[in-house]
C-alpha cells in the first residue's frame, strides 16, 4: 500500500470525504500529492512496506490543512493474512470521528455543546451531518470498515 493509498483509506476510515489536501510527515520529509501541494515527494511513491525496510515505523499525517487534524502513524505490526479477508481493512478504533469541516479541534469541541435544537449553532451542526443523538465516544468497528471496503470496492 503507498501512502496515498493510505490516505484514502483514513479518510474512508473516518468517514471523511477526502477533499481537503493532506501531507504525510516521514523522518522530516513531506509526503502528498504534488499536484496539490507544493514542496512534497508524490506519496503515491512510498509504500508502507518500504517504510517498514527503512526501520520506520512512527510518522505524522495531517488532514486538511484548515482545520489541521494532525495524526500520529505508528506500525504496530503486521499480522499474518487472514484467508478470505480482504486488505486494507479497519480492525480497530476508538470513539466517534469528528465530521469534516467541523472547524478543527476548536470547532469540534464547539459542536459537541450544539446539539439541541435550542442551541444556537445547532442548524450548523445539523449541516454537517450531526445530529442530536451523535455519541462522541461510540465507535463501530464494522460500519468503519464497510466504509473501507467501499471506497476500495472490497467484498
Amino acid at each position: 500500500m503507498t501512502l496515498g493509498q493510505l490516505n484514502e483509506a483514513i479518510q474512508a476510515a473516518m468517514g471523511w470525504c477526502g477533499y481537503h489536501l493532506h501531507a504525510f510527515d516521514v523522518d522530516g520529509r513531506q509526503y502528498g500529492d504534488p499536484r496539490a501541494v507544493d514542496d512534497v515527494a508524490n506519496d503515491a511513491r512510498l509504500t508502507v512496506g518500504g517504510l517498514l525496510t527503512s526501520g520506520v515505523t512512527r510518522f505524522g499525517y495531517t488532514y486538511d490543512f484548515g482545520d489541521d487534524w494532525e495524526h500520529a502513524i505508528l506500525i504496530e505490526a503486521r499480522p499474518p493474512s487472514a484467508e478470505g479477508r480482504a486488505y486494507p481493512a479497519c480492525v480497530a478504533g476508538k470513539r466517534a470521528c469528528p465530521p469534516d469541516d467541523c472547524g478543527g479541534i476548536w470547532g469540534y469541541q464547539d459542536l459537541l455543546t450544539a446539539r439541541g435544537p435550542t442551541h444556537p449553532r445547532y442548524d450548523e451542526w445539523t449541516d454537517l451531518g450531526g445530529d442530536e443523538d451523535f455519541d462522541p465516544d461510540a465507535f463501530s468497528v464494522e460500519a468503519a470498515d464497510a466504509r473501507v471496503a467501499a471506497h476500495f470496492r472490497r467484498s
